[in-house]
């Protein structure tokens, strides 16, 4: 490709250089030929002249004088003929020449003299001016200069020798800088090229069932070391995929293989429980209480498999025919589900009421800036994947908020978006940990006894399998709020 490159920019460099280079050259031509005309003509207008006053005087020695002083000092042939075509004055012109000859009879028909043609430095020896003696009505004869043209030739060829070399270090400055241009394009990426390579050769293989996405370098084509950079991306792409494909079958797979045994377990240690003697019952509590633990943590890695798991939903969706719901109505029911719950953590539980406000670009969601009421809200999720997706900080509220705290669960309305917030003023957490609540097994410091830290990213995952996504923030003064941005969905 730095071949290529190279031979483009070359070629316009090339284009630029004989853009500038050609015009100026037949400019310098075009200038010099006239400059050697203008000063021709004037000599033979003068020559005509004394020619004139020579007829009306009847003496012609004035005009052979001048006519052979100039010849002598400029080296250019001149011809003076009378009326008849008679030659008056002649220094050293051929007068059999075929072209004095044709020149002298035009200017004694008094025609205008033809546009001399542009020199070059390879272009004739000589140029003939003609003008005719005497006035427009009555013509005496004619004078005709033979020019030599050596001088403006020579002119003109050093001229254009030195655009030539102007023009040769112009386009090896270009030449230069497009080398360092190539070489400063392409090293980062023969580097990514090499480095992806490389990657990709210690990448596992895809499995033979895995689908290939279109390729990169079949669609859009391109130079061969772009194809082949495409190409490695292409590989890596799959096996990545593939990989992450595998790590959560892996996970679903454990949970799945290691649901029996414990359940197997939990009722070993049921059936053993009249049998344990009371200096033995905290610990048998306490290894029920594990069991239980690792249960739930065993159902939280399933959940987050299937959450991260887009495919899983489309056949949902595809199943079901249900994909979505009013998220008002959800989150009363949610506001149903939990409010005992609430009030047995001494704590309160309120539905704040929906609503709608205008968006603008960039706008982050404020619950508190409501520009009206909505009554329902359409949201393009299921009904029981949003109710999960709540319930989460639903639980942590009950948990880690305290006693006396409130929660608020409210909805709010955008173009093409719907909101649901769950905000507390309980005890919070810190504030460099609040980017971590999302990550997984994370417990916050100020979190107690149970959960598995499983809850937040198995909510963040659907929200972002669905389209939306979760964010955790913190209240002030004090306070926790989760907040899931969701696509909305055409009213029924």
């Amino acid at each position: 490709m730095r071949r290529r490159l190279l031979v483009a920019l070359t070629l316009f460099a090339a284009i630029a250089v004989l853009g500038f280079a050609v015009p100026l050259s037949l400019t310098v031509a075009t200038s010099r030929t006239q400059q050697l005309v203008l000063a021709r003509s004037g000599d033979a207008d003068r020559f005509a002249t004394l020619a004139d006053d020579a007829v009306t005087a009847g003496d012609s020695r004035a005009l052979a004088d001048e006519v052979l002083r100039y010849h002598e000092l400029y080296g250019d042939n001149v011809l003076v003929v009378d009326a008849t075509g008679a030659t008056t004055v002649n220094a050293g012109a051929d007068v059999d020449d075929a072209g004095i000859i044709a020149a002298v009879a035009a200017a004694r028909r008094n025609q205008r003299p033809h546009a001399a043609d542009q020199l070059t430095p390879w272009g004739a020896r000589s140029m003939l001016v003609a003008r005719p003696v005497g006035t427009g009505v009555q013509v005496n004869g004619a004078v005709v200069i033979e020019a030599s043209t050596a001088g403006a030739r020579g002119d003109i060829a050093r001229t254009w020798a030195a655009i030539v070399l102007g023009g040769v270090v112009a386009m090896g400055l270009f030449v230069l800088l497009a080398v360092t241009i190539g070489r400063w394009v392409l090293r980062p990426l023969a580097a990514l090229s090499h480095g992806v390579a490389e990657l990709t050769a210690t990448l596992p293989k895809p499995r033979a069932d895995t689908v290939a996405p279109v390729s990169i370098a079949g669609r859009y084509g391109g130079p061969p070391e772009m194809r082949a950079l495409a190409e490695s991306f292409d590989a890596m792409v799959l096996a990545v995929a593939d990989s992450a494909d595998a790590q959560r079958q892996l996970v679903a797979d454990t949970a799945h293989a290691m649901r029996n045994p414990l359940a197997a377990l939990t009722i070993r240690l049921d059936s053993l429980e009249p049998a344990i003697p009371a200096s033995a019952a905290g610990t048998f509590r306490g290894a029920g209480a594990e069991v239980d633990r690792l249960t739930a943590l065993l159902d939280g890695l399933l959940t987050l498999a299937v959450a991260e798991t887009p495919a899983a939903f489309d056949v949902a969706r595809t199943t079901e025919g249900d994909d979505q719901c009013d998220a008002v109505q959800v989150a009363a029911d949610r506001f149903d589900a939990w409010c005992s719950a609430f009030e047995a953590a001494g704590q309160e539980l309120r539905v704040a009421p929906p609503t709608a406000r205008a968006a603008t670009p960039g706008d982050a969601v404020d619950t508190g800036s409501a520009a009206g009421a909505a009554e329902h809200a359409e949201v393009a999720v299921p009904a029981d994947v949003l109710a999960q997706m709540l319930d989460v900080p639903l639980s942590n509220a009950t948990r880690y908020a305290g006693a006396g705290s409130r929660v608020e669960l409210n909805v709010t309305t955008e173009p093409d978006w719907v909101t649901v917030t769950v905000h507390d003023d309980g005890v919070g957490v810190l504030p460099t940990e609040i980017d971590k609540l999302t990550t997984r097994f994370f417990r916050g410091s100020s979190a107690g006894t149970g959960g598995s830290g499983l809850g937040l990213p198995i909510a963040a995952a659907l929200a972002q399998a669905h389209g939306g996504v979760l964010t955790v923030a913190a209240v002030r003064p004090h306070g926790l709020a989760v907040t899931v941005r969701l696509p909305a969905a055409e009213a029924r």
